[in-house]
């Protein structure tokens, strides 16, 4: 780890474990701490940063959460505060969590599925090994099965989007995909369940489903792209929107 005390500036009094975390933010956004990288034990940050023990401690307690950090047990060189690679479930669980919280308009859901996903398509259909084209097409055999339930069909849904974005080897919209179909999963399944003709909107899903699937087994990007768009844009339209507005307008 780089000498970087100087860097280390004492900080206002107030929120300040929000302050602390912003400073350890700081040096890691500046290149100075990285994976693997020891934090200055909890003293030493008490000094540097000019807080109490107890303001230190709630930021790293926050960090570990997160999973910035991994906490080593012992002494020595090797114990302390770890600066940690974030797996992807933590980066996907924030992401999760911040779209439920932050309440975005279900149009602006849409419009960011189609075109992360219509990219995550394309790459597909460039990239995709025989194991990849195997893990997109297992989900569409279990939900061409007769009579399977509503959840776990929506279940396997997302495991053929998520499959897809995974095939074009960008881990990050991968990431961002699973985070943001899982954000969606209950408005999805709440709307699973209030369709009145489920078999003629569950064969529907299948084709399309299939369609984009053999647009990625040919290679052609384009068409791949285009019909992953035109699936997600005409789903929400015609029959997840469609319900939620019947049920609204049901409401006294």
């Amino acid at each position: 780890m780089a000498e970087t005390t100087a860097a280390w500036e004492p900080v206002p009094r107030s929120r300040t474990f929000e302050l602390v975390l912003a400073r350890i933010e700081e040096q890691i956004l500046a290149g100075n701490l990285g994976v693997g990288d020891r934090l200055p034990p909890e003293r030493e940050l008490v000094e540097l940063l000019g807080v109490s023990r107890a303001a230190v401690r709630e930021a790293l307690r926050v960090l570990e959460a997160q999973g910035v950090l991994r906490a080593r047990v012992g002494t020595g060189p090797a114990s302390g505060s770890v600066i940690a690679a974030m797996p992807s479930e933590g980066l996907t669980q924030l992401l999760r969590l911040h779209m439920a919280l932050a309440n975005f308009p279900l149009a602006d859901v849409v419009e960011a599925r189609a075109t992360l996903e219509r990219s995550s398509a394309r790459l597909a259909a460039e990239r995709a090994t025989e194991d990849d084209l195997a893990r997109i097409h297992a989900p569409l055999a279990r939900m061409d099965e007769a009579g399977l339930p509503r959840e776990e069909f929506n279940d396997c849904d997302t495991d053929f989007h998520v499959a897809i974005a995974e095939a074009g080897g960008n881990r990050l919209m991968a990431d961002m995909t699973i985070a943001v179909r899982n954000a969606v999963r209950h408005t999805l399944l709440t709307a699973f369940h209030k369709i009145s003709d489920w078999e003629a909107v569950a064969a529907r899903l299948r084709a399309e489903h299939h369609a984009i699937h053999d647009a990625i087994v040919e290679r052609d990007a384009e068409r791949a792209g285009n019909l992953v768009e035109a699936h997600i844009r005409g789903f929400h339209r015609d029959i997840v929107r469609a319900v939620l507005e019947t049920e609204e307008a049901g409401r006294p």
